[in-house]
C-alpha cells in the first residue's frame, strides 16, 4: 500500500473535496500571523507588516482554493474559502478613513464568519466550529475595539485570532496526515 493510500485510509477528518487542507493551512497561517502581530508581542511590527501575507496567502491562495472547492462540488467549503479570501484581499489593501469605518469593516466580516460557524453546527467538525467561532469572536472584538478606541480589545482579539489560526492549521495537519503521526494519536473531534 502506498503512503498516500495509507494516509487516505487513516483519515478521520475530511476538509472539503479537493483543496480543503491547503485552504485551512492558508487560513491558519494568515490568522496566526495577523493575530500575533495584533497582540503587540513582537516589537516593532504592525498589522501593515502582514499585508503581503494577507494578500497572497490569505487572499489569493484562499480564494483559488475556494474556486477549486466549488468546482469539486463542495459549496460550503468553497463559500468559506472564497469569502474569507475576499476578506483578506480587502484587509491587505484597505486603509479605513476612521476608527468607525474600521469597526464597520470588522462587523461586516464577522457576519460572514458567523454564517460559517453556523454552517458547521449540524454535522460539521468541532475543530472547524472552533476556527470559525473564534474568528467571529476576534472580528467582533476588533470591531468593538475600533469603535471604542481600545487597544486592549485589539490585543485580546489578536490572541483569539491566533488561537483560531492554530486550530485551522491543526485541522489541516490532521487532514493531511491522518489521525496519527509517528505513533502519536491526534484528537480530531
Amino acid at each position: 500500500m502506498s503512503n498516500e493510500a495509507a494516509v487516505a485510509n487513516n483519515r478521520s477528518l475530511t476538509l472539503g473535496a479537493a483543496a480543503g487542507a491547503l485552504g485551512y493551512l492558508a487560513l491558519g497561517l494568515t490568522l496566526l500571523a495577523y493575530g500575533i502581530v495584533s497582540t503587540g508581542v513582537i516589537h516593532n511590527t504592525t498589522v501593515a507588516d502582514t499585508h503581503a501575507l494577507t494578500l497572497w496567502v490569505g487572499g489569493v491562495a484562499l480564494a483559488i482554493c475556494g474556486l477549486v472547492e466549488f468546482r469539486a462540488g463542495s459549496a460550503a467549503t468553497g463559500t468559506a474559502f472564497a469569502g474569507l479570501g475576499a476578506l483578506w484581499v480587502v484587509a491587505s489593501q484597505a486603509s479605513p478613513s476612521s476608527a468607525n469605518a474600521a469597526g464597520l469593516f470588522y462587523i461586516i466580516w464577522a457576519l460572514l464568519a458567523l454564517a460559517l460557524t453556523a454552517s458547521q453546527w449540524r454535522g460539521g467538525s468541532m475543530l472547524l466550529r472552533g476556527v470559525y467561532g473564534l474568528f467571529t469572536v476576534a472580528l467582533v472584538l476588533w470591531a468593538i475595539g475600533s469603535f471604542a478606541g481600545s487597544s486592549g480589545l485589539d490585543k485580546t482579539a489578536g490572541w483569539v485570532a491566533a488561537v483560531a489560526g492554530l486550530l485551522s492549521w491543526y485541522s489541516a495537519t490532521v487532514s493531511l496526515g491522518g489521525s496519527s503521526w509517528a505513533g502519536l494519536s491526534l484528537p480530531v473531534r
